[in-house]
């Protein structure tokens, strides 16, 4: 361990053990999202199934609320319910790093854990660093035990990639298809167009750049964070572009989330679908667990969203962001839909069942409401802080003056036309709306005045029922 890797682990050690003991006081932390010890938290990383248990990696600031240098910070799971804190696994360290380790992805093979990742330098002095000023490479590491990581090696170095992209080539996702290994980057050419990057190797240290990949006519500036898989023989690219141009159902937030379905292994613009309406979602990552399913999750968040909305946690607390719960990712009607795991009903105690057709719930923390509707109207409403109203096969989410701190309204088209069956899974300063069983998905931090609320349904017909909901221990 060299002497700066001593001193930034320790600066950690103790600005967490600083935050711990005030954090009984702090009424605006999460029961059942992943969040920061302290700090800033974003892009999900390195998420894998790995010896027996769930590995979640994330972006993390310890020293700032709002974004500072960047190192990982990692939770750990046997059964996605209780989570572990295992600390912070990268720092920024070495010369590929040294101003930020960036997001990436993980891949188990071989009884070893291997980290592949973006090292970000930015240069001191008058550059605009999109075209100069900036290094990222790619980097790798590798663990036995999925805690602690060896030697940091450089897999592509920013000077090995494609002349006409600029220095904006980041966020490695590793998979192994055959008996071979594959590599997808997000980049930014130099026409301002945004595109993927495919690489291969035999040996997960030797990558050879292997084509790119992006839309006929440009479709937003840069592809962050990608992600590429396969689901019911269906070919799927995952990317969060930014610089599209917003419309009133569809990319209402700065940057969007989404992914195509490709076409004779292409993208289309038409084909493009948001994963996520709501106005916290960004970055997402998603992995193939044990169990054969393929996972996401997101950062609830958005950058670059200041001068929209707030989190006052971040004054108040000295914490900002979460992620999303780990979803279900499933392929039908041609599209794909997410569903909270399964496991995350047991946090549930026992339902107080909702039936009729205007149903009023006190209730008290965060909770589960999962109901089936009748009717082309209706409306769920959690006290005067949150309105989700439906007509017609649009859904819109209105949020208080209060409860948003600058969120307002989202909305969406529900591609069936037909709403069926909404799920709120509702935290202390979150919420997840599921509709249709995943067909379209609204992720939202709030902030409710109270912890009580009254949680009222209007509908033709509504049947279910309401949780309340254990904590998600995360020690």
């Amino acid at each position: 361990m060299s002497s700066l890797t001593k001193v930034l682990a320790e600066e950690v050690r103790k600005i967490e053990e600083t935050a711990a003991v005030g954090r009984t006081m702090q009424t605006n932390r999460l029961t059942h999202h992943l969040m920061p010890p302290v700090g800033w938290l974003n892009d999900p990383n390195g998420l894998c199934w790995y010896k027996g248990r769930y590995h979640v990696f994330f972006q993390y600031s310890p020293f700032e609320a709002n974004g500072g240098l960047k190192f990982w910070g990692h939770y750990s799971s046997e059964d996605m319910i209780s989570w572990r804190y295992e600390g912070v696994p990268l720092l920024p360290d070495s010369i590929y790093d040294c101003h930020g380790v960036y997001s990436g992805s993980a891949i188990a093979e071989k009884d070893k854990l291997h980290l592949f990742y973006t090292g970000n330098i930015k240069m001191d002095g008058d550059y605009d660093y999109i075209n100069n000023g900036r290094q990222s490479s790619t980097l790798h590491v590798e663990s036995t035990d999925g805690l602690h990581f060896g030697t940091k090696e450089v897999a592509v170095s920013c000077e090995d990639y494609p002349e006409n992209y600029t220095c904006h080539i980041r966020d490695p996702k590793v998979w192994k298809e055959g008996e071979e290994y594959r590599m997808i980057l997000g980049g930014r050419q130099k026409s301002d167009q945004g595109a993927v990057l495919f690489y291969r190797s035999e040996d997960l240290k030797n990558w050879k750049f292997d084509g790119e990949l992006t839309t006929e006519k440009t479709f937003g500036y840069m592809w962050e964070c990608p992600d590429f898989f396969t689901l019911e023989g269906q070919e799927v690219l995952s990317v969060s572009p930014q610089g599209l141009t917003r419309e009133e159902f569809r990319f209402q937030n700065i940057y969007q989330s989404g992914y195509f379905i490709l076409k004779d292994g292409k993208p289309e613009e038409k084909a493009f679908r948001e994963w996520d309406h709501g106005f916290d979602f960004y970055a997402p990552q998603t992995f193939q667990d044990g169990k054969g399913r393929r996972i996401l999750i997101g950062w609830m968040g958005m950058p670059d969203a200041d001068e929209e909305y707030v989190n006052p946690t971040a004054e108040s607390e000295g914490w900002q962001h979460c992620l999303t719960v780990p979803r279900e990712v499933t392929y039908k009607n041609g599209m794909l839909y997410q569903y909270p795991v399964e496991e995350l009903n047991g946090l549930r105690k026992t339902g107080v069942s909702v039936s009729g057709s205007s149903v009023e719930i006190p209730v008290n923390g965060p909770f589960d409401l999962d109901i089936q509707v009748k009717g082309e109207q209706g409306k769920v409403s959690l006290g005067e802080n949150l309105f989700l109203e439906y007509q017609d096969g649009d859904m819109i989410l209105t949020l208080s003056e209060k409860a948003g701190a600058g969120r307002k309204v989202r909305k969406a088209h529900v591609p069936s036309g037909v709403i069926e069956s909404i799920r709120v899974l509702a935290d202390t300063t979150a919420v997840e709306i599921y509709v249709n069983g995943g067909e379209v998905v609204f992720s939202s931090r709030y902030y409710p005045e109270t912890d009580e609320q009254t949680v009222k349904v209007e509908a033709q017909e509504v049947d279910g029922k309401i949780y309340k909901l254990k904590n998600c221990v995360m020690e």
